[in-house]
């Protein structure tokens, strides 16, 4: 929310054999889905049909999705994933099951896109000439990036439900969240090739404590910096708060050489770095 998901105005003990294959299922580890949680008030939902259904360019007459179909919801998450549909708040009620089935359906389509992502990343950094000077810099997001909620949204229908951001960071506080494999993957690449790493974070200052816990405990280590919201930042969106912090990186003398998140609003603005790389979250949008 990666970064935190609040919605409108923000936002383990270590698998030694991390290194997955894109095979391997969340549902393969029961720790993923074994916690309980707060109960979670709706909003008003905002319905699919709602956002997308309206005269389009050029036609006079409405045009309706069909509700029922996977290529339906494999249209929805198109546009979810190309940042063609924004300001949701809910999954779709008729989505919800096609959702659960690609984040943790058999052979979970939603790890193999993941390590995709990963793969392209890799690549990538393979190809830079660092400089050597301890300049070159990967921005990583946390949560969906670094970190998985899976569990959490697991139990509100996969984004079936509105976002309630406090039962949220209560969850979060207890820094139990599972590291995404393809992104702890990469993350170690970096390392290894010798990347500078900041951590980029919708999440609160006052949720340092337990998210440097959770990185820790996932595996993660050796970043540069953990870039929270300070109380200046709490009513900034996501884009325009990432780019700031971003921008102060670049000041700062260091070059973003990569940027990962779950969410365009992370890869847009200014001073996104030389690339950019979007991991899939069809669970909720930050804006």
């Amino acid at each position: 929310m990666a970064s935190l998901p609040l919605i409108h105005h923000h936002h383990v003990n270590l698998m030694c054999a991390l290194q997955p294959t894109s095979s391997q299922v969340f549902n393969d580890s029961p720790s993923l889905l074994g916690h309980r949680y707060p109960t979670i008030h709706s909003p008003t939902a905002k319905s699919y049909d709602e956002l997308i259904s309206g005269k389009s360019t050029g036609h006079e007459e409405k045009w309706e999705v069909k509700q029922e179909t996977q290529l339906n919801f494999e249209a929805w998450r198109l546009g979810v994933e190309t940042n063609t549909l924004r300001s949701w708040t809910v999954v779709p009620a008729q989505y919800v099951e096609y959702v659960k089935n690609y984040m943790v359906g058999s052979g979970s389509q939603y790890l193999k896109d993941s390590h995709m992502v990963a793969n392209e990343s890799i690549a990538y950094a393979n190809t830079l000439n660092l400089s050597g000077d301890g300049k070159d810099v990967w921005v990583f997001d946390v949560d969906e990036t670094l970190l998985s909620s899976l569990s959490y949204f697991a139990a509100h229908q996969f984004g079936g439900e509105g976002m309630d951001d406090d039962s949220f960071i209560a969850w979060a506080a207890l820094a139990e969240a599972p590291p995404l494999p393809a992104s702890y993957r990469l993350y170690t690449h970096l390392l290894g090739l010798g990347f500078k790493i900041f951590l980029l974070t919708g999440r609160y200052d006052y949720e340092r404590n337990a998210t440097e816990k959770n990185l820790v405990g996932a595996g993660y280590h050796s970043w540069e910096a953990l870039l929270l919201r300070d109380p200046e930042d709490y009513g900034k969106s996501a884009a325009v708060y990432k780019s700031e912090k971003r921008l102060k990186i670049e000041q700062d003398g260091f070059r973003i050489r990569g940027n990962s998140s779950d969410q365009w609003s992370d890869l847009s603005g200014y001073a996104v770095g030389d690339r950019t790389f979007k991991l899939p979250n069809p669970m909720y949008y930050v804006g």
